[in-house]
C-alpha cells in the first residue's frame, strides 16, 4: 500500500471512529448509569460495619460493604419497588423500601444490635473457635503493646458530649429554657436518629512515651481545645495518660469497674466462641470471631474483632457490655479498637473509640451520649528518641502542659487535627461561644456550680460552702457560720481562707483563718499558718458526719449524750511530695482544750508546769501512695486512689513547757490499704492500723477510736460505738469491706434490673489502756472505757445502688462480751449516699 492510499484509509477510519463515538454518546446519555452509593452504621456508635450484606430482596443483587462500612450499586433504571435489606451477625435486619431518585444517591444505613438471646450450644469434640482463640491467646504477649521495652507516639484525643432525646417543641417552652431558645437551632435531626443537641467537645494532641522498666511514662500536651474550661488540673485527665485501654490486658476498665476482656487468658471461663467469615484486606486474610458471655449480669462483654490469620493479632475489635451488666444510667455503650500494620509486621492501635449513651430519668426521656475518639500515628517501638524524651522527666508519671496551648486559633487546629470535625463538633464551637457570652446560661451554671459543689466564685474571692451557713446543736443553739477564701485569680502562690461562726445560745463567736503559700503544684508543696478556736464537731475523718453541717440534726441518734469540747489551735505545717510517690508532712500545733459539755474539764487534770489540758507537739508523716492520681481546685486537691497500697506512717513529739505546755509524750500510727477489684467478684477495701502512745495523759492526748454518733454510715469510723467510748493507748484493728456486685441479685430479675448490690463488712480493734492512764482519766462522769485487751468488732451487710444513689447498712456489733444493754449499740441500720455509675 502506497502512502497516499494509507492517508485516504486513515482519514475515513477516523471520521467513521468520530461517528460511532458520537453514537455511543447518544445512546448513553439516554440510558444515564444510575449509582446508588451508602454506609452502615451501628446505631448507638455510629461506627462503620465492614463486610455487611447489602442485597436487593426482589432481584438478589447484592454485595458487602467494604472495610470501612460503603457499599455501591450501578443501575441502568432504578430498581423501584424493590426493598434493600442490610444484615450483618449479630444485628437487627433492616429494610429500606425503593423508590424513584435523581441519577445519583446516597443513603446512612443504621442497624441496631440484637438483643442477646440464648442460642442452642451444640457441643462437639472440636470446637474450631475456641481453637482459634487459643491461637489468639498463644500469640498474645507477641502482639501486645506492653512487651515493648519502649514506645512512643502521637495522640489526638477528642471527646464530644450530646444531649439526646431532644425534644425542640417541649423544651422550647419550658420558661427556664425560653431565654436560651436558640441553642435549639443547633439541634440535629436531619438523620433518621433521635435528634440530639451537640453542647460540648475537646481536643488534646500530645506526645506520649513509655517504658517498662522501669515502668516510666511522659506526656507532652502540645494543645487542648476546650472552650470555657481552664481547669489545667482536669485538662491532665483527658490526655493519653489516663486515657489507655489495651484489649490484650486481661482486665478493661469501663468507669469505675472492670471488665473481662474476651482475650484475658481464662476468657474461656467466661465467653462462648464461634467462627464467622473471612474476608481480605490489603491482600491479608482476617478471620472474624464472635464472642457472647455464658452467663447474664456479669462483667463481660458481647461482641466481635476480626483477626489476622497469620500473627493471630486483632485488626478491629468491638465491645458492648453483656445483658444486664450493672452499671447505673447507662443504656448503651460500644468500646472500638482498630490497629494497623507497623514497619509490616506489627499490628499497633490506630484509633480507639468509646461511645456512651446515658440515661439519668429513664429510657426514651432525655439524655446524654458521650464519645471519645482518640487516634494514634508516628508510631516508634524500641526507640532511643523515646528513651531521650522520658530521661527529661523526673517523676514516674509525668504529664506536661505546655503554657498558652488553650484555645488555640482555628488555623492551627485544621492544620493539625488528626481528622476533620464533622457537622456536628464544628457547631459546638459556635455555639459555646455563644453560650459563654449569655449571661442567663452563666447565671444558670453558676447556680449549678454552687448546689454541687457549696462554693461560688465572686472575681477572686471564692465564698462558701453553703452547707455551713445554718446549723444548730444543743450547745450553740443556733448557729451561724460564713467562709470566704481566695482563688487562683488573687494569687497562683497565696491564699487566704477562713470562716466565723457564732450561737445564739451560748452567745459565742468561734472562727479560722489561714494562710497557706502554695511552692509548686508538681511536685505539690506547700506552707501553711492557721489559727482556730472552735467547737470539736467530731469529725474524725473526711466521709463521718460532723455537727456543723445542716444535714447533721437530721440523721442523729436518739438518746446519745453531747460531748462538747472547745479547741484554741496554732498551727505551722510544711507539706512535700518527692517524684517517687513519697509525701513528707511536718507540722507543729499548741492545743488548749476546754471541756465543755459531758466531758471532764480541767479541774481534774491539775499541772504544776503549765496550763492543764495545753499541749504542744511537733509530727512527722511519710506517706507513700504509687501512681496516685489527683484533682486539684484552687488550692486543695482530691485522690483518685492508687492501683497499690497506701502506706503511711506518722511520729509526734509533745514537748512540756513550751508556750505553757504542760506534757511530754510520744506517738505512732501506722496504716496500709488498698482497693483491689477482684472481677468477677466485685471489689475490695481493706485497711490496717496500729499506734501507740508512751506517756500519762488526758484523754485529747490518748487515742479515742472514731465512733459514730449518726445513722449516716460511715466507712471510716465504728458505727456502733459512741464518740469517746473507748480511750486507748496502744491498738490495732482492721477494716474490710467487699462489695460483691450484683451478686446473688443477679439471678432475680426485679432486683437484676433494679441493679441492686450486695456487700460484706467487717471492722475490729484490739485495744488496751495502761493503769496510770485509766487512773487519770476515769474520774466521775466520764464516758470513757477501755477494751482491756479484747476485741471489739462489728460485722454488717446491706444493699448498695438503692435507686442508683443509696445504701442501707445493717451492723451487728458482735464483741467483746457482753454486748451493751442498749439496743441501738447492739445492732443499727444506717443510711448512706453516694454517686456511682
Amino acid at each position: 500500500m502506497n502512502k497516499a492510499n494509507f492517508a485516504l484509509n486513515m482519514r475515513f477510519f477516523k471520521k467513521y471512529l468520530f461517528l460511532l463515538v458520537c453514537f455511543v454518546t447518544v445512546l448513553t446519555a439516554g440510558a444515564q448509569v444510575k449509582t446508588l452509593k451508602g454506609i452502615v452504621l451501628d446505631k448507638q456508635s455510629d461506627e462503620p460495619i465492614p463486610y455487611a450484606s447489602a442485597v436487593f430482596k426482589l432481584s438478589g443483587r447484592g454485595m458487602l460493604t467494604d472495610s470501612l462500612g460503603n457499599f455501591e450499586f450501578r443501575f441502568s433504571s432504578w430498581p423501584v419497588g424493590d426493598t434493600l435489606e442490610i444484615n450483618n451477625v449479630g444485628y437487627k435486619l433492616t429494610q429500606i423500601p425503593f423508590t424513584e431518585a435523581q441519577d445519583s444517591a446516597f443513603i446512612t444505613v443504621y442497624i441496631e444490635v440484637l438483643p442477646p438471646q440464648h442460642e442452642a450450644v451444640v457441643k462437639v469434640k472440636y470446637n474450631r473457635a475456641l481453637w482459634f482463640w487459643r491461637k489468639i491467646i498463644a500469640h498474645k504477649d507477641r502482639n501486645n503493646k506492653s512487651q515493648f521495652d519502649n514506645y512512643g507516639y502521637e495522640v489526638y484525643n477528642k471527646l464530644e458530649l450530646d444531649i439526646n432525646n431532644v425534644n425542640k417543641d417541649k423544651l422550647s417552652k419550658n420558661f427556664l429554657l425560653k431565654p436560651l431558645n436558640f441553642i435549639f437551632d443547633y439541634t440535629d435531626t436531619t438523620s433518621e436518629k433521635t435528634a440530639f443537641l451537640p453542647i460540648y467537645l475537646t481536643e488534646t494532641i500530645s506526645d506520649y512515651y513509655y517504658q517498662k522498666q522501669p515502668y516510666k511514662t511522659r506526656e507532652v500536651m502540645k494543645a487542648t481545645n476546650a472552650s470555657g474550661f481552664t481547669n489545667e488540673s482536669w485538662m491532665k485527665q483527658l490526655g493519653a495518660t489516663y486515657q489507655n485501654v489495651n484489649v490484650y490486658s486481661n482486665l478493661i476498665p469501663v468507669f469505675d469497674q472492670s471488665f473481662i476482656s474476651p482475650i484475658a487468658d481464662n476468657a474461656d471461663n467466661y465467653y462462648n466462641y464461634k467462627l464467622l467469615d473471612t474476608q481480605y484486606l490489603g491482600g491479608r486474610r482476617l478471620v472474624h470471631l464472635k464472642f457472647s458471655p455464658k452467663r447474664i449480669g456479669e462483667n463481660t462483654f458481647d461482641g466481635d474483632c476480626w483477626v489476622n490469620d497469620t500473627s493471630f493479632a486483632i485488626q478491629k475489635i468491638t465491645m458492648r457490655p453483656s445483658m444486664d451488666v450493672n452499671i447505673n444510667f447507662v443504656k448503651g455503650l460500644s468500646l472500638i479498637q482498630e490497629y494497623k500494620l507497623v514497619n509490616d509486621t506489627l499490628w499497633f492501635l490506630y484509633k480507639d473509640k468509646f461511645v456512651v449513651d446515658l440515661a439519668p430519668v429513664g429510657e426514651n426521656k432525655l439524655g446524654a451520649k458521650g464519645r471519645k475518639t482518640t487516634t494514634f500515628r508516628n508510631v516508634m517501638v524500641n526507640s532511643d528518641t523515646v528513651l531521650r524524651e522520658l530521661a527529661k522527666s523526673k517523676a514516674n508519671e509525668d504529664i506536661i502542659l505546655i503554657p498558652k496551648t488553650n484555645n488555640l486559633p482555628d488555623s492551627f487546629w485544621n492544620k493539625n487535627r488528626f481528622e476533620p470535625l464533622n457537622k456536628n463538633e464544628q457547631a459546638i464551637y459556635t455555639l459555646l461561644d455563644t453560650l459563654t457570652n449569655n449571661k442567663t446560661f452563666l447565671r444558670y451554671k453558676h447556680t449549678a456550680d454552687l448546689l454541687t459543689t457549696g462554693t461560688r466564685d465572686l472575681g477572686n474571692i471564692r465564698v462558701g460552702p453553703w452547707f455551713y451557713w445554718l446549723t444548730g446543736n444543743r450547745y450553740e443553739g443556733t448557729r451561724v457560720r460564713f467562709d470566704l477564701a481566695t482563688n487562683k485569680g488573687f494569687s497562683q502562690h497565696w491564699n487566704l481562707r477562713g470562716y466565723l461562726a457564732y450561737g445564739f445560745t451560748d452567745q459565742q463567736f468561734k472562727g479560722r483563718a489561714e494562710v497557706k503559700y502554695q511552692f509548686s503544684r508538681q511536685p505539690w508543696s506547700y506552707i501553711s499558718l492557721s489559727y482556730k478556736n472552735d467547737l470539736d464537731n467530731g469529725q474524725v475523718y473526711y466521709d463521718q458526719l460532723g455537727s456543723d453541717n445542716i444535714f447533721a440534726s437530721f440523721a442523729r441518734k436518739a438518746n446519745v449524750p453531747f460531748k462538747f469540747q472547745r479547741v484554741e489551735e496554732r498551727k505551722i505545717e510544711y507539706f512535700t511530695e518527692t517524684y517517687k510517690s513519697l509525701s513528707i508532712d511536718l507540722g507543729a500545733s499548741s492545743k488548749q482544750y476546754t471541756a465543755l459539755l459531758n466531758l471532764p474539764g480541767k479541774e481534774f487534770f491539775p499541772s504544776s508546769t503549765g496550763d492543764p489540758l495545753n499541749t504542744f507537739e511537733t509530727s512527722i508523716r511519710l506517706r507513700y501512695a504509687y501512681q496516685e492520681r489527683f484533682l486539684e481546685d484552687n488550692f486543695y486537691r482530691s485522690s483518685f486512689g492508687s492501683q497499690y497500697p497506701i502506706v503511711s506512717l506518722k511520729y509526734t513529739h509533745g514537748f512540756q513547757g513550751v508556750l505553757n505546755s504542760s506534757y511530754t509524750y510520744d506517738k505512732l500510727d501506722f496504716s496500709v490499704s488498698d482497693y483491689i477489684k477482684l472481677v468477677p467478684y466485685g471489689s475490695l477495701y481493706y485497711n490496717f492500723f496500729a499506734g501507740k502512745v508512751f506517756g500519762t495523759l488526758p484523754y485529747q492526748m490518748l487515742d479515742h477510736q472514731p465512733g459514730n454518733e449518726w445513722w449516716y454510715y460511715s466507712r471510716y469510723s465504728f458505727n456502733l460505738m459512741n464518740r469517746f467510748e473507748y480511750l486507748t493507748d496502744q491498738y490495732a484493728g482492721f477494716n474490710i469491706e467487699h462489695n460483691v456486685g450484683s451478686g446473688l441479685f443477679r439471678y432475680i430479675p426485679l432486683t437484676r434490673k433494679l441493679k441492686l448490690r450486695q456487700f460484706w463488712e467487717a471492722k475490729g480493734i484490739v485495744g488496751n489502756l495502761s493503769d496510770a492512764n485509766k487512773q487519770l482519766n476515769f474520774v466521775t462522769g466520764a464516758p470513757f472505757k477501755s477494751l482491756d485487751g479484747k476485741l471489739y468488732m462489728e460485722i454488717g451487710t446491706g444493699i448498695d445502688n438503692i435507686f442508683k444513689f443509696f445504701r442501707i447498712d445493717f451492723i451487728w456489733r458482735v464483741l467483746p462480751q457482753p454486748l451493751p444493754d442498749v439496743k441501738q449499740q447492739r445492732f443499727g441500720i444506717f443510711a448512706g449516699f453516694r454517686f456511682s455509675l
